[in-house]
């Protein structure tokens, strides 16, 4: 372990001063565990321990835009600059699941679980029992392709718990994951795997309650830059850049350019109804898991039949060329009845039975169909079967749920929709019977015609034949006749295929619809996998109901102009290099009755730079704002409970990164401003107490410049050296700061590819580094 010398009068220790292969652009604290996940300028994500040995390093493949953990420090979700969302495991990195949330880069990543004061886990959790393991075994896996080694895929291993532990959510802490891309769009992911609302921030309009006469305001041509929900999930605190319009009465819009803004969104119907969206989630992701499980079943099943068809005609084709060859006017099935008959055989089958396949090709191709179709059985037990079933009890919960419609309805669980779902899960049930029936009809039929042609095989070779199995003469014709150029099984297996179903069995279909239990009469006209398909179809349309619903009740309640963004460059590429921070702290002034549903007892507080462009009479500023997620209701009773203040950063310094910590603490990485990557560097870390910092109240006004921070001016503080907690860095400093406020450390980067790791308390518990 490396420590200064004179660490006793540091306000930090030093713990470790290491080299990185690769420049460091994301890096986050686990919040439960000392581990440290960072996302290096290739696009790698590196995990380490806090006594920097490093565990996994796993590469997308595609651009890393944004990065952050579950609540629990058991998955860490990933954004990537396609607009996927992928969650990996903690403990080795491997891919649990993926999401196509968005079309474009994410930029921001915010897993939030529901904060209570008082943990009480009989009482608080939002804890959901899931009935199915009472009358279920555990839910089957997607099977594996045959001659697929382990690692070769992305379908996960039996004997791994973890994504098993991903998608049962019973007993977690209801939480969200938010996701926001440079398009402005913010999606909503409960557990992180059950996708359940999206907004876009430019497409609504944000009343300004706080004035006598509501002027609506958009924002165009955004882009987000943070998101950060808060611990009672009422609301998202968003940081953006934009156009900022005003629409005043005449219809006219005012634009005052570009800028950064802060919005404030009321989510709290997560709060509200977290244990109807619990439930929902629960039921719904394993369902998703499960139609994933039966999709690939009939990939792999579609897959091995048409090899082993393909390993049938491969052999059996070749008697077509010998009776051309042999210039008769016979089809290959009319050569093998003549055979059957007793009458003389032809010298095309002659030379094709003993020849071309004799009784050693027979018996390959009776053992690759025979084992493809007890294959293909297994699947269906193990895995179609047994997902299918798990689908069907699954439907029915949700179907009782929606019947609640004073609690349900509110989220959008459709009972008609749902009823749907669930008869269409009832139909796949009663297609993978009949495919099992017609698959077992197929392999004896194969059988019987393999049997005889060892038989004849035997007689024209003039061998004995006693020790063969029987054959059906009835069944040889019938094979001949139906399946040596037809294959029901693959037409099952395949979508685009319409079965053709006699008149006297749709009428006896008709007739049962009577007796109640489904209304659908058509379901024999189609195939295993087009039944799977509308199955789907009536999932996704009864899922994206609560989906829509949810999302509409997610509305704007507030929005601030922060500050315009230097013309010359696009708002875009310079609020990604101004340091933010969003964090949450209890507060206890904030407290309010318990009947109330959302309690506000946390105070939130938005910490940025202030651009020196726009403002050069208070260049190398710090703004810090507390209570604008709270200023709504407070601005509605004729007050506000917003307010800021500006921090000087001390002479020589400009600000690299910040972080908030907790205790309302605000962590600052400062550059000496002469520092370039060439030199060894002259930075410091600090620490400032916010609380304590002489904050002044907000007042609103009408225009659009909703607050100037040049009135902040007279009462802003300047920061010095020597009166705050403060740390020396003999190198240059680069963004990111990584501060774990559970452990109190925090990982430094310096220009020249090296990580500092600091302990921040002095009487905190150094971890374990063995």
């Amino acid at each position: 372990m490396e420590t200064d010398e004179t660490d006793h009068v540091l306000p930090f220790q030093l713990q470790f001063d290491k080299p990185v292969a690769s420049q460091v652009k994301i890096a986050e604290w686990n919040p439960e565990k000392d581990l440290l996940a960072m996302v290096t300028e290739d696009s790698k994500i590196l995990l380490h321990r806090f006594n920097w040995q490093r565990l996994w390093t796993i590469s997308p493949g595609r651009n890393i835009t944004s990065l952050c953990w579950r609540p629990d420090g058991k998955a860490i979700a990933v954004g990537l600059e396609d607009g996927t969302i992928s969650l990996h495991d903690v403990e080795n990195g491997k891919l649990l699941r993926s999401l196509k949330s968005h079309t474009v880069a994410v930029v921001c990543l915010n897993w939030e679980e529901e904060g209570q004061l008082i943990r009480d886990d009989s009482k608080t959790s939002s804890s959901y029992e899931d009935r199915t393991s009472r009358f279920f075994p555990p839910a089957p896996r997607v099977p594996r392709m045959p001659g697929v080694v382990s690692g070769d895929t992305s379908f996960m291993e039996d004997s791994e718990d973890s994504y098993g532990e991903l998608s049962n959510s019973s007993y977690q802490r209801f939480n969200i994951l938010c996701s926001g891309d440079k398009d402005g769009s913010i999606c909503f992911s409960i557990f992180g795997i059950f996708p359940i609302g999206k907004i876009n921030i430019h497409r609504f309009s944000v009343p300004t309650p706080f004035m006598d006469k509501q002027t609506p305001r958009q924002i165009s041509n955004s882009s987000i830059y943070k998101v950060s929900l808060s611990k009672d999930l009422c609301r998202l605190i968003v940081m953006c850049s934009g156009e900022l319009n005003e629409n005043t009465e005449s219809r006219e819009s005012q634009m005052v350019g570009q800028g950064m803004h802060s919005l404030v969104l009321d989510t709290s119907i997560f709060s509200k109804r977290k244990s109807e969206l619990h439930q929902l989630a629960q039921q719904a992701s394993n369902i998703e898991d499960l139609t994933e499980v039966i999709r690939a079943s009939l990939s792999v099943m579609c897959k091995q039949w048409s090899d082993a068809m393909r390993t049938f005609h491969e052999k059996f084709d070749s008697l077509s060329t010998l009776i051309i060859d042999h210039a008769l006017d016979s089809s290959p099935q009319e050569e093998f009845l003549s055979l059957l008959g007793g009458a003389r055989t032809s010298s095309a089958v002659h030379q094709f039975l003993v020849n071309s396949l004799g009784e050693v090709g027979v018996k390959r191709v009776l053992k690759v169909i025979c084992g493809t179709a007890k294959e293909l059985q297994r699947i269906v037990l193990d895995h179609l079967q047994p997902a299918a079933e798990i689908i069907g009890f699954r439907m029915g919960e949700l179907r009782g749920l929606s019947r609640w419609r004073a609690r349900y309805h509110g989220i959008g669980l459709d009972e008609m929709l749902i009823n749907n779902a669930t008869e269409k899960s009832g139909m796949i049930l009663v297609q993978i019977e009949r495919f099992m029936r017609v698959l077992s009809t197929v392999e004896q039929q194969f059988s019987n015609f393999f049997n005889w042609l060892l038989k004849c095989i035997k007689l024209l070779m003039q061998e004995p034949s006693d020790q063969l199995l029987p054959y059906n003469s009835e069944l040889v014709v019938i094979f001949l006749k139906f399946l040596y150029d037809q294959d029901p099984v693959k037409q099952l297996l395949e979508v685009d295929h319409d079965i053709e179903v006699d008149l006297e069995t749709m009428q006896r279909v008709k007739e049962l619809v009577q007796f109640g239990g489904f209304s659908d009469c058509d379901y024999l006209q189609r195939t295993l996998a087009k039944e799977f398909q509308q199955m789907e179809d009536s999932f996704k349309e009864a899922f994206l109901m609560p989906f829509t619903t949810v999302s509409r009740k997610m509305l704007y309640e507030d929005l601030l102009a922060l500050f315009p963004l230097p013309s010359s460059s696009t708002s875009a590429s310079v609020s990604m290099a101004i340091p933010m921070s969003i964090s949450s702290y209890e507060d206890a002034s904030h407290a309010v009755s318990s009947h109330q549903t959302c309690q506000h007892s946390f105070v939130d507080y938005v910490c940025f730079q202030v651009p020196d462009e726009p403002f050069s009479d208070i260049a190398n500023c710090i703004g810090i704002m507390r209570g604008f997620a709270h200023d709504l209701s407070s601005s509605k009773n004729g007050c506000t409970s917003l307010e800021a203040v500006l921090l000087y950063v001390p002479a020589g310094y400009e600000c690299v990164d910040l972080s908030l910590y907790k205790d309302s603490q605000i962590v600052l990485l400062l550059n000496g401003a002469s520092a370039s990557s060439e030199s060894s560097g002259d930075a410091c870390m600090m620490i400032v107490q916010a609380s304590e910092l002489p904050f002044i109240s907000i007042s609103r006004s009408t225009n659009l410049n909703s607050w100037n921070l040049s009135q902040l001016k007279d009462s802003a503080v300047q920061l010095q050296m020597e009166n705050e907690k403060v740390r020396n860095i003999p190198h240059s400093v680069i963004a990111p700061l990584a501060v774990s406020a559970s452990r109190g450390v925090a990982c430094v980067f310096a220009a020249r590819k090296r990580a500092l790791v600091y302990i921040l308390e002095e009487d905190e518990e150094v971890p374990d580094t063995e």
